[in-house]
């Protein structure tokens, strides 16, 4: 039988919690360490549909990649969201524990993830310091067009679609990216040795920002994809590596889409 605080400890030797961000909050969010374990679901969310996914599959454990908590909480009412969400999973038995920033930038991580998905290889961090994002090179160099085609068919379908500032003819090698939001890496991508940048969560400025300076100084292209598109490949990733770790124990990917969006309207 395997017990939770054993998958805690190996979770913290592949996810060290030591390493993720200063304003993360990784880990155990529900549970007891001493329960058993049997399935385990892993997803990108926690949101009400993946509670319920877990639940219905019979899960005693949810590893998701956002924490349920991840900001400073007061109140659990039930007719809070949050609430909610808690109180159904502690009435099912079911422990949800986080792998957040300190998943990102590991081997068979959220960013190595991203990278091997679309043929990087020779992968090194575009921030060195930080570890976080990804530079790697492609098989052989493809139009922007091309890339942006390769990202659309690898990724799942949402509303918001892959959005690209470039010239779609534009031969790229070199990519760099940084699955989540990575308004932050625009500075480091725009002096990176790479063709174009991949991320997501790109404010109007920022990326204005970025296409004028690219311009003036022939730098990189900028791929915007969706947040959860770019952590979802992770998902199945985790999965297997953990099962190769407890093969007693039934990882499950979660296949739920949990992008925010819809659908978007064009003109």
């Amino acid at each position: 039988m395997t017990i939770l605080k054993d998958l805690i400890f190996h979770f913290d030797q592949i996810w060290p919690p030591i390493q993720a961000d200063d304003w993360d909050r990784p880990g155990l969010m529900l549970g007891n360490v001493d329960s058993d374990v049997l399935k385990v679901l892993v997803s990108v969310d926690c949101t009400e549909k993946v509670i319920s996914e877990a639940i219905e599959i019979g899960a005693d454990l949810l590893v998701s990649h956002h924490p349920l908590f991840l900001r400073g909480v007061t109140a659990l009412p039930e007719e809070n969201f949050k609430g909610r969400l808690t109180a159904r999973a502690i009435r099912a038995d079911l422990a949800i524990f986080a792998a957040h920033t300190n998943a990102d930038f590991q081997t068979d991580g959220v960013g190595e993830s991203l990278a091997k998905a679309i043929g990087l290889s020779e992968l090194e961090p575009l921030d060195p310091f930080t570890q976080h994002g990804t530079i790697g090179s492609l098989p052989e160099p493809m139009s922007l067009m091309h890339l942006s085609r390769l990202l659309a068919k690898r990724l799942p379908a949402v509303a918001a679609g892959v959005k690209v500032s470039g010239d779609p003819d534009r031969l790229v090698r070199k990519v760099g990216l940084l699955a989540g939001a990575g308004d932050s890496y625009l500075d480091r991508a725009l002096v990176a040795d790479i063709d174009v940048f991949v991320t997501s969560d790109l404010r109007h400025h920022p990326a204005q920002d970025f296409i004028s300076q690219a311009s003036v100084s022939n730098g990189p292209a900028l791929i915007d994809i969706a947040h959860f598109s770019a952590e979802w490949l992770w998902v199945d990733v985790a999965a297997a590596q953990l099962q190769a770790k407890f093969p007693a124990v039934e990882f499950v990917g979660s296949e739920l889409n949990t992008d925010p969006w819809d659908f978007a309207v064009m003109q």
